[in-house]
């Protein structure tokens, strides 16, 4: 892998309470690549917003990033004034929300919204910010341009509204694109149109991105490598292939064998047993061993180390050297 455009080292977010502390990212760290796509995979409430929130400068209070480093193309950022920051994000680091009406302002036209976004972070004129607008339509496959460039947020569909959204996204130019479940509301068929535009984006403009999704059937066809999350911790990074046909974390393998056969053997899902556990209640030791049939004693006593297995970095007792094996 080429130098990382980012690297997230020992992230902590925390978000105080009156009942004391709650660590929602707890110690994550991976790099991002330029013109890599990371694939940020895991159930609900594993902390995959929050880290790319936290990322961008984006969590709500009293959220704070408690611990760690977040270092942007050698600059380290996660310190830095909201007025420097402001500097980085839209320009440098871009976000594509999950829910594209929301990013949107329903009372401004989408050329209106586009042109400012352009004119806050490039030097250029108002009619050459226009054909900029027109052109980034263009690219993100918006069909007459030209003419759809005066039209409101309503009169687009989910779909192009995405693809609006994408567009506003690459307006300052950025290096790196965190995409927030960016097709959870499409239907399948503009998944894989959105998917398509955006693994060509990267390719075309050598951009980082950063895809959260719980989707594993959008990570495989999308990502290049992978970081599985669980209870704000990491779980195993690797590259897509190795997680997907060979993984070695038992949450991982959860994920995947939880993916329909596309053949039909099985008349029912594989099902992690119980859920996610609340920041309140995070377990001692590794926090899936409650749900891991493979748990040891120490998985109950003892936070994992990181282990390399293969091409992939695993938090599991399972591959220390000292672990009974069947």
């Amino acid at each position: 892998m080429s130098a990382p455009i980012l690297s997230v080292k020992n992230l902590v977010v925390e978000f105080p309470t009156r009942r004391g502390i709650l660590t929602a990212v707890d110690e994550i760290s991976f790099d991002i690549a330029a013109g890599e796509v990371l694939g940020v995979v895991g159930e609900s409430g594993a902390g995959k917003s929050l880290t790319g929130a936290a990322i961008i400068g984006l969590l709500e209070p009293p959220g704070r990033v408690a611990g760690g480093e977040i270092v942007f193309d050698g600059r380290r950022i996660d310190n830095l004034s909201e007025e420097q920051l402001r500097s980085v994000r839209g320009s440098r680091i871009a976000m594509i929300f999950q829910d594209p009406l929301t990013s949107l302002n329903p009372l401004y036209r989408i050329g209106e919204q586009l042109i400012e976004t352009i004119l806050t972070h490039i030097d250029m004129s108002p009619s050459d910010a226009r054909k900029r607008a027109i052109s980034l339509l263009d690219e993100v496959g918006i069909p007459a341009p030209e003419t759809r460039i005066d039209a409101y947020p309503h009169q687009f569909s989910g779909g192009m509204r995405q693809r609006v959204v994408i567009a506003l996204a690459l307006a300052g130019e950025p290096d790196l694109v965190i995409a927030d479940e960016p097709t959870t509301a499409l239907d399948v068929s503009v998944q894989a149109q959105i998917i398509q535009l955006l693994k060509r984006l990267c390719h075309e403009r050598g951009m980082a991105i950063m895809l959260i999704t719980h989707d594993m059937g959008v990570i495989a066809e999308t990502a290049d490598r992978v970081a599985v999350l669980y209870a704000g911790r990491i779980a195993e990074v690797g590259t897509t292939r190795e997680l997907v046909h060979n993984p070695q974390h038992p949450y991982t393998s959860g994920l995947m064998s939880s993916i329909p056969s596309m053949d039909g053997d099985s008349d029912r899902l594989v099902q992690i047993p119980g859920s996610m556990p609340r920041l309140t209640a995070i377990p001692d030791g590794c926090a899936f061993h409650p749900r891991c049939s493979r748990s040891l004693e120490r998985c109950h006593l003892e936070r994992p180390d990181e282990f390399t297995v293969n091409q992939s970095r695993v938090a599991c007792w399972l591959y220390d050297k000292d672990a009974p094996h069947d």
